[in-house]
């Protein structure tokens, strides 16, 4: 049965993705040279490396993805479960994050250009406000038109196990989570491309 993860928290301190120790909450957490920014972390952070062009790392093995029911920017509930059938790209971000900005008009590209196959992108604001997010956008142009959900609490962050953002991962048809992405990525790149299209066959 799907599980719901509702925006509140029980236990704020234990239910929060794993954070740095106090020391270091200010600063950019660097993993691996991608520029990972720790969730949570101050938006005052230095800035990260540039958008990688890579392809998203296998996950052995395949492992369910979480089910979660968020609301959009636009007041529209989005259950995974509903994209059941399709490859979906499931964005953890935020508007304050360096790369998570560089990477989303790649991610607009790949979702424009996938319009009418079975294919989506869900991309999880982490711990902002609806103002926030609208303000955002309205300073891109274009405006992504796909879909903004917003994590307020970063519980589905939680669930899915992210220590930072932006930290990507694809879901396949059968709702099985096959590759993920820690850092920034230009997602419009052909090797990210030749996976989905693998995916979705």
């Amino acid at each position: 049965m799907e599980r719901s993860i509702k925006p509140h928290w029980s236990d704020r301190n234990a239910q929060r993705p794993r954070m740095p120790n106090p020391e270091r909450r200010q600063v950019l957490s660097w993993l691996g040279g991608a520029g990972l920014l720790a969730v949570g972390a101050a938006r005052t952070a230095r800035a990260a490396d540039p958008v990688q062009d890579h392809a998203l790392a296998v996950v052995q093995p395949p492992r369910p993805a979480p089910a979660f029911s968020l609301q959009d920017i636009n007041g529209k509930t989005h259950r995974l479960a509903d994209y059941r059938g399709k490859v979906v790209l499931v964005n953890f971000w935020a508007t304050w994050c360096p790369p998570c900005r560089q990477e989303m008009p790649s991610i607009e590209r790949l979702y424009l250009s996938m319009k009418g196959r079975p294919f989506e992108v869900l991309a999880l604001d982490q711990g902002e406000t609806l103002n926030n997010v609208f303000a955002y956008m309205g300073q891109l142009n274009p405006s992504p038109t796909f879909p903004v959900l917003l994590d307020q609490h970063s519980e589905v962050a939680h669930a899915f196990g992210v220590m930072g953002i932006p930290t990507t991962y694809l879901i396949d048809k059968q709702g099985l989570i096959v590759r993920q992405a820690v850092g920034g990525r230009d997602y419009d790149s052909p090797a990210i491309r030749q996976v989905i299209e693998a995916l979705m066959r």
